[in-house]
This record gives structure tokens, sequence and C-alpha cells, in this order.
């Protein structure tokens, strides 16, 4: 006599597979990843950036502290979609590695090694009774010495390098965009203006700084700078007058 299991069997824990080699648990993480914030990354020949799309949470709450943009080191910063949570202890991990190179090789940390070593953790958590995946895909985007990179890492501890990347909640449009609008021979201001004009083109909202935060290194100074409200709305009539945004 045979038994039906249902699939629902086989996500009560995260050592378990399912008969057609599925692991459920790390399937809803990346579920998780889908409902997050939308977050762009891309690299060009001179810059890379990552670029989120803020939301309002509650009319108390003070978003002027909301951060989504985080520098791990001066060549490198990054950002993710997800629960936040998971997310900022994942950062201060990789802030952590990115120091303990500085200290031990006196030099910037490779930007996939700083990938490399997250993935390891989010890995460990998909293997282990009693723990669960970490619910978060994180973008880094850098400069090292082969040049501009950007690597995003998922739940499962998969990481892969992009040209362009987006995650979060409306990240199949954005995908859509990038793949029209990317071109590798882009300079900096081109680059950023694709970045902050992509996750523009996805606003509910008119588009300004209270919805975008943005962040991006160059070739020249190879310091990952965090950009101002104000900068970013500067890129944004630029947009406008060019017919590329609606303000």
């Amino acid at each position: 006599m045979s038994f039906g299991i249902s699939a629902a069997a086989y996500d009560r824990a995260i050592t378990i597979f399912s008969p057609d080699g599925r692991i459920y648990q790390v399937e809803y993480a990346f579920e998780s990843v889908r409902r997050g914030w939308t977050t762009v990354g891309l690299k060009s020949k001179t810059a890379a950036m990552v670029v989120v799309e803020k939301k309002k949470i509650a009319p108390l709450v003070d978003e002027n502290l909301i951060q989504k943009i985080f520098k791990i080191d001066d060549h490198v910063g990054s950002s993710f979609a997800g629960i936040a949570s998971d997310g900022r202890v994942l950062i201060e991990y990789a802030r952590q590695v990115a120091l303990l190179h500085r200290l031990y090789y006196d030099e910037p940390a490779p930007i996939e090694y700083l990938a490399k070593r997250v993935c390891d953790v989010k890995q460990a958590y998909t293997q282990h009774a009693g723990v669960r995946p970490f619910g978060v895909a994180v973008i880094f985007a850098g400069i090292d010495e082969q040049g501009t990179q950007l690597f995003m890492t998922e739940p499962s501890g998969r990481y892969l390098s992009y040209y362009a990347v987006a995650i979060g909640e409306k990240a199949n449009a954005v995908s859509e965009f990038m793949e029209k609008n990317y071109k590798y021979d882009m300079s900096v201001e081109e680059t950023i203006k694709l970045g902050i004009q992509a996750i523009a083109s996805v606003l509910d909202a008119k588009p300004s700084s209270e919805f975008i935060e943005a962040g991006y290194v160059d070739t020249d100074s190879r310091k990952f700078k965090i950009m101002s409200r104000q900068e970013i709305d500067d890129v944004l009539k630029q947009l406008a007058k060019e017919g590329k945004v609606k303000m």
C-alpha cells in the first residue's frame, strides 16, 4: 500500500528535500525578496550604482532615518530587497569582512570576495535544522582591481555578476526597462541618469527624492557616495527636460 504525501509535508524543516529536488523554505525566502522594495543595480565602464524605491510606511514614521543604501567600504556600496532585519545583519557582516580584509592585507576587498562571504553565510542557513534561510537578496556595487563590479546574492547562497539587475516588487518592469535602455559604454552621468530613471519609471507617485535613494562609485574617485536628496532632484529635473521622466 502506498501513501500519498502532500507538497506541504516537505516544508516542515529546512533539511527536507521534496521528491522533485526542491527546498520549499528557500523558495519562500525568494518570495520575501519579490515582495520587497524595488531595488536596481547597474554597472557601466565608468561607474557602478544602486538605486532604491522608498515607500511611506506609516504617517508617524520618521522616514529621514530609513536607510536603504549602505556604504560597505570606501570603494563599495550595497542595498537589498526582502526582510529588512535580515538585510541589516548581512550588511553589518559585509562591513566586518571588508574591514578585516583591509587590516590583514592593507588593500580594499574585492567585490566578489564580499559577495562570496555573504553567500557562504546564506548557504549555511539552508542546510541546518533549527534555522531559516535569509529572506533577502543583497546587491553589491563597487570598483576593484578588475574594474566596475556588480553582484547580487540570492537567499539560496548563490551569487552572480550582472551588468544590471533588479530585485523586489517591480523587478520585472525594471528589468524590461534595462534590457531596452542599458549600454555598457556609458559615462558616469549617463549611468546615474539611467539608474534613477529606471526607478522613476515604476513609481506610483510623482518622481522625487522623497521616494528614491541612490548611491554610486566611479572609476576616477573610486569612492562610493550616497547621493543627497538635492542631487537626486537635480537629476530628475534633467531627465524631465529630456522628456524621459514626467514630473
